[in-house]
This record gives C-alpha cells, sequence and structure tokens, in this order.
C-alpha cells in the first residue's frame, strides 16, 4: 500500500500548489512513482456549476476518499498526495448547514493516512470568481479542522510559507515515514530551539510566530556579516 498525504486547509491556503510541488518533486527529482488525487468537490462544482445542496455532501465526500484508496491501490505507486479529504466535505458541511453527521466517517478515514499535512493561514486569501467565499469562512474551517483533529486524537503537521519554503517543509515531515532525508534538517530545528509546527496547538497565530522567528534566525545566519 502506497503511502498516502493528506493536505487539508480552507479555501486559497495553497493546497492544491503544495500537491502539484510534492507530485513533481517526488516523482522527478527524487524518482518515488507519485500520484496526485485531486479535489472531487471542487471538480463537481465546476462541472454542475453549482455548490452541493446538503444532501449532496455525503456522495461527495464517498467519492473523494474512493478516489484516494483507488489511487493507494495502483501497482508501483510509492506516494499518494491527496489535495483535500472527506474531512474538508466534513467541515463544509458544518460551517454552510450545520451538519456534523459525515464526521465520524469522514475521521476513521483520515485516520488510515500516513500523514496529515494542514496549511497554515499565512497566504494571501485570492477570490477565483467561482466559489470561494471569503477570509472568515477560511478561518473557520481552519478552526474546525483543528478541533476535529485533534478530539479525535489525529496527529497532523502545520506547513507555512510560500512556495519551495512550504514545500521544503513537507518534505521534512515526509522523510521519516519513507525511512529517507528528503531535505537537510535544519540546525535549529534539530537541537529543538524552535518548533516549525506544533501539532498539538489550537493557536495558528502562535505556530506563524514561531515559523517567523525560525526565519529570521535563517536570514540572519545566511547574512554575511
Amino acid at each position: 500500500m502506497a503511502l498516502t498525504i493528506a493536505l487539508l486547509g480552507g479555501e486559497s491556503t495553497g493546497k492544491s500548489s503544495l500537491a502539484d510541488a510534492l507530485q513533481h518533486h517526488l516523482n522527478n527529482t527524487l524518482g518515488l512513482a507519485t500520484v496526485r488525487v485531486p479535489e472531487h468537490l471542487r471538480a463537481w462544482c465546476e462541472a454542475m456549476a453549482r455548490p452541493p445542496r446538503c444532501d449532496e455532501q455525503a456522495a461527495r465526500a464517498q467519492e473523494q476518499t474512493r478516489l484516494i484508496n483507488a489511487a493507494s491501490r495502483l501497482p508501483g505507486v510509492r506516494v499518494v498526495v491527496a489535495d483535500t479529504t472527506a474531512l474538508m466535505v466534513a467541515a463544509y458541511s458544518e460551517l454552510y448547514f450545520n451538519d456534523t453527521r459525515l464526521y465520524p466517517a469522514a475521521l476513521a478515514q483520515q485516520r488510515r493516512y500516513s500523514l496529515t499535512l494542514l496549511m497554515g493561514l499565512d497566504l494571501p486569501w485570492v477570490a477565483d470568481g467561482l466559489f470561494r467565499d471569503s477570509p472568515a469562512l477560511r478561518e473557520a474551517t481552519d478552526t474546525v479542522l483543528r478541533r476535529e483533529l485533534q478530539a479525535a486524537g489525529i496527529g497532523f503537521q502545520t506547513v507555512y510559507g510560500q512556495g519551495d519554503a512550504r514545500l521544503q517543509q513537507a518534505l521534512r515531515a515526509i522523510g521519516p515515514l519513507l525511512g529517507e532525508t528528503l531535505v537537510p534538517t535544519d540546525r535549529s530545528l534539530s537541537e529543538g530551539r524552535v518548533a516549525w509546527n506544533c501539532e498539538k496547538c489550537s493557536d495558528p497565530a502562535c505556530e506563524h510566530r514561531l515559523f517567523s522567528q525560525l526565519l529570521q534566525r535563517q536570514t540572519s545566519t545566511e547574512t554575511p556579516a
């Protein structure tokens, strides 16, 4: 069975960009056969030109899970990168319809994945002209995801930064699961001086502050005297 990396986060948090970057890097740079599973809910909304009704949410969640499981069983595949999971659909069901019935099945599936990466809220919110709602909904989604993951005892890693910086953080988290060091480990991380995330923390601002401190230390050590 392939290693499954599940990406979670509200709208405009960089899930798709990170999924693309991970697939490209793992496939082309490291030679690890990697499949990216796109977000079924978004594809459905684009095809139907509308968001789903409350009674249509369960089918969207089930299809996302089916796609991920099917990808993990493909011959020769080492890594599956899931650009969202059923847990995202469950969160939206609560936020839009006050319906929490999808959580048990979604959390049961989430537990089966090898690693959960939660997108930080440091990227600017960008409207797409289609279905993105607002920065407030993005923050509410983050709060709901953290609450459910922590209540269920499902560990997660929060990733911050743009472009290559976020990719490097994700690769550091994935490496130990493959038994490989995919990117060099920063000394301040290995020595325990600054944590780049805190999977037990429910305060995104705290995580972001720690990440900013790490970046400042890296910049100060890289700047010539």
